[in-house]
């Protein structure tokens, strides 16, 4: 409601293209106006009370999506003991544990373009202990088999539509589970510009923002790919960040600098180490690939489509609000 009781105007309200697109510009105009106005008097406030000695006045947290997410009784708590003492029985805590060497293998569907063993020659860079094996006419229930004889701990599938890589399912073994997830926004390393080329070492894992329950044995699943001994001296860095169920991965390195004159120099010493010499200046250098990941399910055990039991699949009917989340 507006001055004088009349309804406000909105530009949905107006039928007419032109009007409705000058009216929505102005009420956008208006409103980036007293929003600078705000932050402005907000200045104010802090100058005036830092001359008079004051206590600055707290700071307004913004609203976002995920700082208003719809509230999940399955959400984690730092002293959750019932999570812990299940991590002990998992079908990862051998793994993780340290009781079985991470060994992955990859293969693509049946049908594949270029672009799939494209993908997986890069995730070979990224996953210590991967072997890549022709896909041919062998039915994954063969595959799965075969792998779990060969002692491997893990079975990755790329599956790909219309000659581009579009879901990717890992596959626990021997005794699952099984986790479907969509691909999108692939970039390969060979197309990112200015792009890393990774060294052999085993790199340092990076888990950010897994807070459910689900979200928990996702974040497991991923981690029981990786050794858990990372080599530091690799400066390798891979990271998996979920951010409204959208799991985004990237692969960088890092790159120390030393900026004296814009030149970079080092220097050798007693221990025969090089250590670089000035001002020390770190950044990162993405080396690929690049995607985002979207769980769709998980299913308990290995990969069976007509038998398998289903412990959360994705439904369209879930999604009954921007700011529910499951992960």
């Amino acid at each position: 409601m507006v001055d004088g009781g009349k309804p406000q105007l909105l530009p949905s309200m107006i039928k007419n293209k032109e009007k409705r697109s000058a009216l929505y510009a102005k009420l956008k105009h208006e409103k980036k106006t007293e929003k600078r106005k705000n932050a402005k008097a907000r200045q104010a406030l802090e100058t005036r009370a830092l001359e008079l000695g004051e206590e600055v006045p707290p700071k307004k947290i913004p609203r976002t999506i995920e700082n208003t997410r719809e509230a999940d009784e399955t959400v984690c708590k730092p002293h959750d003991q019932e999570l812990f003492a299940g991590n002990d029985a998992d079908e990862f805590s051998s793994v993780l544990g340290g009781d079985r060497v991470p060994k992955v293998l990859m293969t693509t569907s049946r049908f594949h373009s270029t672009r799939g063993p494209a993908l997986i020659e890069d995730l070979l860079t990224v996953i210590p202990n991967a072997q890549y094996y022709k896909r041919g006419t062998y039915d994954l229930k063969k595959i799965v088999e075969y792998a779990n004889n060969k002692g491997f701990t893990c079975v990755i599938v790329v599956h790909t539509s219309r000659r581009e890589p579009d879901a990717l399912k890992f596959i626990e073994l021997p005794n699952g589970p099984t986790a479907d997830f969509e691909l999108l926004n692939l970039v390969l390393h060979k197309d990112l510009k200015n792009h890393g080329n990774p060294t052999g070492h085993k790199p340092e894992l990076v888990l950010n923002n897994f807070t459910t329950r689900l979200g928990h044995r996702v974040g497991r699943l991923i981690q029981s790919l990786f050794p858990q001994d990372p080599e530091f001296g690799g400066r390798r860095v891979v990271t998996f960040h979920n951010q409204r169920d959208f799991i985004f991965f990237r692969h960088h390195r890092y790159i120390f600098e030393s900026r004296e004159d814009n030149k970079e120099k080092e220097e050798i010493t007693e221990e025969g180490k090089r250590t670089l010499r000035g001002k020390v200046f770190v950044r990162l250098q993405e080396c690929g690939p690049r995607f985002t990941l979207k769980l769709k399910s998980i299913q308990h055990g290995t990969f069976d489509t007509k038998g398998g039991e289903y412990e959360w699949v994705h439904k369209p009917e879930m999604d009954t609000s921007r700011r529910r989340f499951f992960l």
